[in-house]
């Protein structure tokens, strides 16, 4: 990972700003060259600093209004293709690995109980998943976030 400078986390504060900036926005905002900003941008994500330039979109306005984590237990060597597995389900929407009694965390979205149910079953069928545990999501209490990691950041540099 790269160690960021004073200008990377101002990029990456005006970016959590407008997310849709444009690099000639970017530039004028921070007064940097159009090049610099291009450059920089482009170093971060090599680097790794962005995870994802999908767009998040909501499973509700896709048919799928019910969310639940679902706890795997699984065969410690299988993960990688568990894992692979996982992946070739559609209403898996994102997965973690995890430490502790628990090997993963599945966030799964459904069109209803049964539909969740039936995801949870083909979870289970996948051979090395010893066993689930499903958690219905009531609500995002906190969203996805890296404004406060990244003001405490620039306010240490």
């Amino acid at each position: 990972m790269t160690s960021l400078d004073r200008i990377d986390l101002e990029l990456l504060s005006a970016l959590a700003d407008d997310h849709r900036a444009t690099v000639v926005a970017l530039a004028d905002r921070l007064g940097l060259s159009r090049n610099t900003v291009q450059a920089r941008m482009l170093r971060l994500e090599r680097s790794g600093v962005f995870q994802s330039f999908e767009r998040a979109m909501s499973p509700a306005a896709l048919g799928l209004p019910i969310e639940a984590m679902i706890s795997v237990v699984v065969r410690q060597a299988d993960i990688p293709r568990i894992t692979a597995d996982l992946a070739e389900i559609p209403e898996v929407i994102q997965a973690h690995g995890l430490s502790g009694q628990v090997d993963l965390l599945v966030r799964v979205a459904a069109r209803d109980t049964q539909h969740l149910f039936d995801v949870d079953g083909r979870i289970l069928a996948i051979d090395g998943v010893e066993r689930t545990e499903t958690s219905l999501v009531m609500g995002e209490v906190i969203g996805y976030r890296v404004r406060p990691i990244l003001e405490s950041a620039r306010s240490e540099r």
